[in-house]
């Protein structure tokens, strides 16, 4: 097929990537041949699976592959063009990586409507420091590694939040993690072996996908409604694929910004209890939710469900406080995933956390950041109809919309042309769970006060 130089200044991915263009370009790998599996691959040319699902990304993200579900790799027919995104050639690299370690360079683009975090004054900065404060005088210990599950009294203080929420815990179902990705990395290492069929959003987090994606996991994606689920296309994937475990969001999901219904919740535990599933639910938006719902650790409790939630977007992105909860049995064997992987947690950062969670202001900081986001829907929502975006669902609450716009068809082209203006957004594809093309864009609505975002969407929209 082609070679590959381990010490070569081109990095291995560009190489790979490279490689299947010329093949293509040349007719040697003709639209519809299969290509080897990312295991296949890695195997054959002695690098790293994390290294090929990086490059079948670009691939997809360029045009040249496409992801069929449960099938593999392909070489996608292009008819017309020798390029794989229109108007732009083989360099197009907006890929899951590209945007994995861009959106987190906060310099680099001066504006983040695409970003998954909210703006620092609009987080708990008074509380962390006077709670930084309280640490300093109390002349904190940092010789130790701390506890495995976590600073006892934040956990303690986890379980007495969700029992208000009529989930029934102890302190000891509770582990403590470095923020939420690090939860959800734990369930998956746990749950999750190659070739195993795991539901989740469509579209959904990239982070995740990404991770089960290097797994090995077979992803099912079920579509997203404004209500919820797409409750029939939902269960005829479970009876078909008999799957493992569902990773979802019910609550403020991203990117859509839906929430589901009560209805949808219970049909979700139905199935599960049915067929002999569990599900993982990623609730880190909970304390942006102005109404009280049921969650689905609250209608199944933790023997079917493991909930994680987070106290980065509401206290400070920086401090990576993140919980999940769980049966006792699954919340032992995650402790000592959590163990090998990196010991423990970081003491000073929970009690950072606990600081300011009991800090008299709290609450009404989170009713103020609430309020904020509500204005910041209204004013997003309101700018994005005036040039012509259908809206997906209209929460009025928490960080996302989720849209697009007719004359639009290529939302990885437009977020391309978009870097080059400074603009950092967030493309459909990264959130498909088969890095499928997509008209669909992510707006992060407390970036979308900038009017120069809306000038750059409806000059494009014009151009297209």
């Amino acid at each position: 097929m082609f070679s590959l130089n381990p010490q070569s200044s081109t990095p291995l991915v560009a190489q790979i990537v490279k490689g299947f263009c010329r093949l293509i370009q040349e007719g040697a790998l003709r639209p519809g041949s299969k290509a080897p599996s990312i295991r296949q691959f890695a195997h054959a040319h002695e690098v790293s699976v994390f290294t090929v699902v990086d490059a079948y990304d670009r691939l997809v993200a360029q045009g040249y592959f496409t992801s069929r579900p449960y099938s593999g790799f392909f070489v996608r027919h292009r008819p017309g063009s020798d390029t794989g995104v229109p108007g732009h050639g083989p360099s197009f690299n907006f890929d899951s990586m590209w945007y994995l370690s861009r959106i987190f360079e906060n310099r680099s683009l001066r504006m983040k409507p695409g970003c998954g975090w909210l703006p620092g004054e609009w987080l708990f900065q008074e509380g962390v420091r006077r709670s930084l404060r309280r640490l300093a005088a109390d002349k904190m210990d940092l010789g130790g590694y701390g506890e495995p599950q976590g600073f006892s009294p934040l956990r303690h203080l986890v379980r007495d939040l969700l029992v208000e929420q009529e989930i029934a815990v102890t302190s000891k179902q509770v582990l403590l993690t470095h923020g939420s990705s690090q939860a959800m990395d734990l369930v998956a290492r746990r749950l999750v072996r190659p070739n195993d069929a795991v539901l989740v959003d469509d579209p959904g987090y990239p982070n995740l996908l990404f991770s089960l994606r290097f797994l090995g996991a077979r992803l099912i994606g079920v579509p997203r409604t404004p209500a919820g689920y797409d409750l029939e296309a939902l269960e005829r994937l479970v009876t078909l694929h008999q799957p493992k475990v569902f990773f979802t969001q019910p609550r403020l999901q991203s990117p859509t910004g839906s929430v589901a219904q009560l209805a949808h919740l219970h049909r979700v535990m139905q199935l599960a209890d049915k067929h002999d599933f569990l599900v993982v639910e990623n609730d880190i938006y909970a304390d942006l939710d102005p109404e009280p719902r049921a969650s689905l650790a609250s209608l199944g409790q933790l023997r079917r469900v493991v909930y994680i939630s987070s106290f980065s977007k509401t206290i400070s992105p920086n401090i990576r406080v993140g919980y999940l909860a769980t049966n006792p049995d699954l919340l032992e064997d995650l402790t000592q995933l959590k163990m090998i992987s990196g010991l423990t947690s970081s003491e000073f950062s929970e009690r950072l956390t606990y600081g300011a969670l009991i800090d008299g202001r709290w609450r009404k900081h989170v009713k103020g950041l609430r309020e904020h986001l509500a204005k910041a829907h209204e004013g997003a929502a309101a700018r994005l109809l005036n040039i012509g975006f259908t809206i997906f669902s209209e929460p009025k609450a928490g960080i996302f919309l989720w849209a697009r716009h007719p004359e639009i068809p290529n939302a990885a082209e437009l977020a391309y042309t978009a870097t080059e203006q400074g603009i950092l957004l967030g493309p459909g594809h990264l959130f498909s769970p088969n890095l499928q093309p997509s008209a669909w864009l992510r707006f992060n609505v407390a970036f979308c006060d900038d009017p120069a975002v809306f000038t750059f969407l409806e000059n494009q929209r014009q151009a297209a």
